[in-house]
């Protein structure tokens, strides 16, 4: 029996997604055909925190193979181009022909003779059809430049405008999308199950579903601790992206090779409101900027970008760091996943604790939970999605870039 007061209102659900970032929204999308009743609950905008702190690569895992050989990381995503390109075509899984592409590739390029023997591995037929060595005047612009002495590798992987995307996935669900106020709680019932409450309108909503998914990213960790789960667990990777405000003609995409399996620098390009566009810098760069000062981070960001592009004006740019901490499931050593999660939990049985690890393995996280749904015979139970009206529809969120040189 309920334990309802006349200011709460119970509420059930078939599934509650918990997080409005890509993984959660293109989960919904995948069950909008189940006939199950589902809404998604978000706490501050569709895409804050790692989503729009993504570089939006879409890529197929040869990033890591800068080793010389095959990871378990790289098989396991190696279909996921061809994946987004057909939902970018509205072929796919879910409809993305809404949705932007700020590059058709990405590239690999080396700053000498250090490519040497990662570019043997790519001429090999292990990675044919994912990698190939361009010149002359296919490659991008930047270095067409007469200084520049390296190789480039064009990749099948693609660059993905992020907010565009978060978008196109929310705009036919938006009756489903409803945000919650921090003060949300989590308690579980008589019989061990999770039920959120968030309040709405002077009200309590209580929502039990017959199963919480979990997609949260960092927030899955607060969640299962209130819940008093012990497994699965959260690692974190901290990581701190360096931002370069800039007018030049340049919009470049692509992952310089160093001496390290992954890639020394990464630079993704994204415009903004003005018509100035922003790098955006990853790779090593940012994990060792992870403990340093923005000041420092910055210094080392512009050395970089001197040594392996000295023919590029930085001098009237604006710069800023972004610090991030990637979610994942605890690992042994704290080694990278090879592909998402989405795990069942050890003290609640209607959660799944779901992580896709990386932005372009939506899909595959998707195509886990679904799987665990069907081996739990999950089916329509009928739901009221229509008690949860008072509840508002959360926003796109901001870029990270937008906030700092607003």
């Amino acid at each position: 029996m309920s334990s309802a007061t006349p200011s709460t209102k119970t509420v059930f659900l078939d599934i509650a997604v918990i997080g409005g970032g890509i993984a959660g929204l293109w989960l919904m999308q995948r069950l909008r055909s189940s006939g199950l009743s589902c809404a998604l609950f978000e706490q501050e905008a569709l895409g804050s925190g790692q989503t729009v702190a993504s570089q939006g690569m879409i890529h197929g895992g040869v990033k890591y193979t800068l080793g010389g050989t095959l990871t378990g990381a790289s098989e396991a995503i190696k279909e996921m181009p061809q994946v987004w390109r057909d939902c970018l075509e509205g072929e796919g899984q879910v409809d993305l022909s809404a949705a932007k592409i700020l590059s058709d590739h990405f590239y690999l390029f080396s700053s000498g003779g250090s490519a040497s023997k990662v570019g043997t591995f790519f001429a090999s037929k292990l990675t044919r059809g994912r990698v190939r060595p361009v010149s002359g005047d296919e490659r991008p612009e930047i270095f067409r430049h007469a200084d520049f002495r390296g190789s480039v590798y064009q990749l099948v992987d693609l660059v993905l405008d992020v907010p565009s995307a978060l978008e196109a996935l929310s705009a036919p669900l938006r009756g489903q999308l409803k945000k919650i106020r921090p003060t949300a709680r989590w308690q579980r019932d008589a019989g061990g199950n999770a039920v959120l409450f968030a309040d709405a309108g002077g009200e309590t909503l209580e929502v039990h579903a017959q199963r919480f998914i979990l997609t949260a990213g960092l927030g899955n960790e607060k969640i299962l601790e209130q819940l008093g789960c012990h497994a699965p667990q959260t690692q974190r990777r901290p990581l701190q992206q360096v931002m370069v405000r800039h007018h030049l003609p340049h919009r470049f995409y692509g992952h310089c090779l160093g001496a390290e399996k992954t890639p020394r620098l990464t630079i993704s390009s994204h415009p903004l409101g003005d018509g100035s566009w922003v790098w955006y810098l990853g790779g090593s760069l940012a994990e060792r900027g992870a403990t340093l000062s923005p000041e420092k981070l910055i210094a080392e960001a512009q050395r970089e970008l001197r040594e392996l592009m000295p023919w590029v004006d930085l001098g009237d740019c604006q710069w800023a760091t972004l610090p991030v901490d990637r979610a994942e499931p605890r690992q042994r050593n704290f080694a990278r996943p090879d592909k998402a999660a989405a795990l069942r939990t050890d003290n609640c049985a209607n959660v799944i604790a779901a992580w896709p690890t990386k932005l372009t393995l939506a899909p595959n996280l998707a195509d886990e939970v679904l799987t665990l749904l069907r081996e739990d015979d999950i089916q329509p139970a009928g739901g009221d999605t229509g008690s949860l009206q008072a509840l508002p529809a959360p926003r796109v969120a901001a870029t990270p870039w937008e906030k700092a040189f607003a």
